[in-house]
């Protein structure tokens, strides 16, 4: 392996729990409950079923979406300027420095999401190539992501691993033709994430070293 490219949200920083507690909340509030595995459908992409949807089949009448939307990033984005990094990143990064590997960021979210947390969480200055939905035609499950990544960072896709939180994700890897490991968080835990090479329970628990060598046999 000479690469390493790594999702955002979720693996970096779990701002997937922070976005589904702020809507279930919401949702809630309107007497209605919104079901994990609903939301689970969107975690990793972009462009799904839509919330509000979903929001006014469960109370029966229209809601005041505009103000609902403002609402829902104002909570969202409080919670998230707070969030730290998760555990094992950092070290997997240094690990990756010293390995001489290039490391690169793949993510569904737009290049002004990034721009925002990248440099708040002190990693803005980790990844040689940051691809973001603004770069592709498609986003993940897509392989447009990985592939503009790996093709930014000079390494064919099979000469990459991904580094994965979501199904979406990891499909996205599978479909550019890179290695893929999925660390789960809590709200994609009970997800199916076997199409990964690898599953690991924290990255904090595991040296990047270890892990590529299973990769290699």
């Amino acid at each position: 392996m000479r690469a390493v490219v790594f999702d955002f949200d979720g693996l970096l920083c779990d701002t997937e729990t922070l976005h589904y507690a702020t809507w279930r909340e919401l949702f809630a509030d309107h007497g209605v409950e919104l079901a994990l595995e609903w939301w689970q459908q969107l975690v990793g992409t972009v462009g799904g079923p839509s919330l509000f949807d979903h929001l006014e089949a469960l109370v029966g009448e229209p809601v005041d979406r505009e103000a609902l939307g403002r609402e829902g990033r104002a909570r969202f984005h409080a919670l998230v300027d707070a969030a730290p990094v998760c555990d094992g990143v950092e070290a997997w990064l240094d690990e990756a420095a010293e390995l001489g590997l290039a490391v690169g960021l793949a993510t569904s979210s737009g290049r002004a999401w990034t721009a925002r947390h990248l440099p708040r969480l002190g990693l803005a200055h980790r990844f040689d190539v940051v691809c973001t939905r603004d770069d592709v035609a498609a986003v993940k499950p897509a392989p447009d992501l990985y592939l503009a990544a790996t093709a930014g960072l000079g390494v064919a896709p099979d000469a990459a691993v991904a580094v994965e939180d979501s199904l979406n994700g990891v499909r996205a890897a599978a479909a550019a033709g890179m290695a893929c490991v999925a660390v789960p968080n809590d709200i994609t835990r009970s997800l199916d994430l076997s199409a990964a090479d690898l599953v690991l329970d924290s990255l904090a628990s595991h040296r990047l070293v270890d892990v590529l060598g299973q990769l290699s046999r």
